[in-house]
């Protein structure tokens, strides 16, 4: 009898063929993931409606109405969808993938398959939250018979850059909280957080304009300023994404890059300590 033995790869390089080996799995997870979030509710795919819509509803009455935010000329739901179009995405494979490990871990024990797949899989059932988004966006567009900017075709590229922001930093986390698990109560504030430090509900200008060149480098820190900023620009032909914007996407590379090196280096030990 032929004894077979399967074990992670050394080192910390991410092997597609290996990930496409095991891509019936990757789809398997992924459909386990959508049905489970609309199971046993009431109202089932329509809360993904529900959720996008409230949202957007809040930001029109507090920052359109109340605060009077300047939109250059858009109708307010129309300029805040299109920022809630790339976060809602990023807040759902954030808060779902850094639970992906820990919430596996029973697989994790018994077989071997590239744990990457795990925090990879929200992603497709995230991009369920962007259609759905982007969907608004098409409606509002009909609505207030807004002409979509020429750089509409730039958006292909912009989504891509949210993928791979949302996947970044979810990777990381799902690495990190498998050592310190305190981090899954954290990841709610961050996702919170988030919301009203990210250029959703305003312009960035009106944050920029108000604070010194430090702090406006410390704002495009955030992996999902520049992608919201280049969502608006692509879409409604607004002001380009400012120069900062650089660092926002330089740093989604980074983090995307360092954190397949960390995930890869933890997931050979991942079994004994989830």
């Amino acid at each position: 009898m032929t004894k077979t033995v399967i074990d992670a790869k050394r080192g910390a390089k991410v092997s597609l063929g290996e990930v496409l080996t095991y891509r019936d799995l990757f789809w398997l997870l992924a459909l386990r993931d959508y049905r489970v979030r609309y199971a046993q509710t009431f109202l089932g795919f329509a809360w993904a409606f529900i959720q996008p819509f409230g949202t957007l509803l809040i930001f029109s009455v507090v920052f359109g109405m109340a605060a009077g935010v300047d939109t250059g000329g858009v109708p307010y739901p129309l300029f805040a969808i299109c920022g809630l179009a790339s976060w809602t995405f990023f807040s759902y494979v954030l808060s779902n993938s850094s639970n992906s490990i820990i919430g596996s871990q029973e697989m994790i024990k018994k077989i071997y398959f590239p744990r990457i797949i795990i925090p990879l899989s929200k992603a497709v059932v995230g991009l369920v939250d962007l259609v759905i988004a982007l969907l608004f966006i098409a409606i509002l567009a009909l609505y207030y018979q807004y002409i979509p900017s020429p750089n509409i075709v730039f958006l292909p590229i912009l989504i891509f850059a949210g993928i791979l922001a949302a996947l970044s930093v979810g990777i990381w986390m799902s690495s990190l909280t498998i050592r310190f698990r305190d981090l899954q109560h954290v990841v709610p504030f961050m996702v919170q957080l988030g919301l009203y430090a990210t250029p959703i509900a305003y312009p960035s200008s009106m944050i920029t304009d108000e604070i010194p060149t430090w702090a406006a480098i410390l704002f495009y820190c955030n992996p999902m300023a520049g992608v919201v900023e280049g969502f608006r620009w692509s879409i409604l032909g607004s002001a380009p994404p400012h120069p900062y914007a650089a660092i926002s996407f330089s740093l989604t590379i980074v983090l995307f890059i360092t954190g397949i090196y960390y995930f890869r280096k933890v997931e050979r030990v991942m079994a004994d300590i989830v």
